[in-house]
């Protein structure tokens, strides 16, 4: 078993109490927003290292740090192979700031696009328009409903229902 499915058989296991579930998951997301405390220090020195060292260097587990690299994997410029990863697999935290900031926002990490360290790679009003545009990214806009007596929106001035709307059932 691969490390990234031995990370979610554990973490997504849902044969266990709740009050289990729940405190891996706090426990997780604290690690995680530590190890993201350190790597938003110098957003442009990339870190890398295999993944026992990028465990080690973190202070956490072989599992928390797969975890990791599978919540950030599809914020960074070159994904890592972390479906077949081993800990000896050497990987790149090389993440696009704007990507990882608007991808935090769509996870609604609130804990995490709203690190301090953020506030030393984009100022208020990158991360207001990072956030605004990953929100409205998700947005469905449905179209405004055509009637029959309406102007026909092809611009000929006839109704709807005389023009373009004749053959529509």
């Amino acid at each position: 078993m691969t490390l990234l499915e031995t990370w979610r058989k554990t973490a997504y296991n849902e044969n266990e109490s709740q009050a289990v579930y729940q405190q891996r998951w706090k426990d997780y997301f604290e690690k995680e927003k530590n190890i993201y405390a350190e790597i938003l220090k110098k957003p442009d020195e990339p870190v890398s290292g295999s993944v026992a060292q990028l465990a080690e260097r973190f202070g956490v587990d072989i599992q928390i740090m797969t975890g990791f690299l599978d919540g950030i994997n599809d914020s960074l410029k070159v994904p890592n192979p972390i479906e077949t990863m081993d800990e000896d697999t050497v990987v790149s935290l090389d993440y696009d700031t704007a990507l990882l900031y608007k991808n935090m926002v769509a996870a609604e990490a609130d804990w995490l696009y709203g690190l301090e360290a953020w506030e030393d790679i984009f100022d208020e009003e990158t991360r207001k328009a990072l956030y605004r545009e990953q929100k409205s990214s998700t947005t469905v806009v449905k179209p405004a409903k055509i009637y029959p007596n309406d102007p026909c929106p092809c611009g000929s001035g006839k109704k709807y229902k005389k023009c373009c709307g004749r053959n529509a059932s």
